[in-house]
């Protein structure tokens, strides 16, 4: 339930005379995407899946299973009997958000997937291509809560001076800057050349649009 209430513009809420159902929704348009229930001894999860990845979680775990009082299709219930791992828990919570709502989180983490390997580009600029370059401090809180780092690549993400992220953000000091090294990105004394490690993009061109990453690397798009 908290990890629930902790995406952008949700609410707790319980609309049945049983206690036992508590739904967290999203204020835009007040739908449910996470509820929770007791059922035999175990505290269930439903959440909503793309008709495409449904048996996807099913066919992995024997504690993902259609979901309970609702469509089949678009909903799974999890049994949390502690066999699923709590990152692969709050992925499925955070794609029913990203399902139910307009989710800036969602445009976020895929104006991050379009940072090339071996490239950076800063907060602002990924705000600038998730739709609206003044949620820059919305892109650090997104990325701080990245379900899938393996593809949603945030090491390569800098302030607008090129600086890397605190000690913590990582699991550790030096981890960030010794993950873009290993792409062949130099670090000083914790900082990235923007102008020799900027990611180029056309401006105007958002997560729906294809951004570019020229070979001829510039410095005018950065914030």
């Amino acid at each position: 339930m908290k990890y629930g209430l902790s995406f952008p513009d949700t609410y707790q809420d319980a609309p049945f005379h049983d206690e036992n159902w508590q739904l967290v929704r999203y204020k835009g348009n007040k739908k449910a995407f996470l509820w929770t229930y007791e059922k035999d001894g175990y505290l269930n999860l439903n959440v909503k899946v793309d008709p495409s990845n449904a048996f996807f979680w099913r066919d992995i775990y024997k504690s993902v299973i259609p979901g309970y009082h609702q469509n089949k299709d678009h909903w799974n219930s999890i049994i949390l009997d502690g066999s699923i791992p709590d990152k692969d828990i709050k992925l499925m919570i955070a794609e029913s958000y990203d399902l139910i709502s307009d989710s800036p989180t969602k445009r976020i983490y895929e104006a991050v997937k379009k940072i090339p390997y071996g490239h950076v580009a800063t907060y602002a600029q990924v705000a600038e291509l998730a739709g609206d370059r003044k949620m820059a401090r919305a892109v650090g809180n997104a990325l701080h809560k990245n379900p899938d780092p393996d593809n949603i690549p945030c090491l390569r993400v800098v302030n607008s001076k090129g600086e890397l992220a605190g000690e913590f953000a990582f699991g550790g000091p030096g981890v960030q800057a010794r993950l873009l090294e290993a792409e062949g990105i130099e670090v000083c004394e914790g900082r990235v050349d923007l102008k020799k490690y900027g990611f180029q993009y056309t401006k105007g061109e958002g997560v729906n649009g294809c951004c570019k990453n020229m070979g001829r690397r510039s410095y005018n798009t950065y914030i």
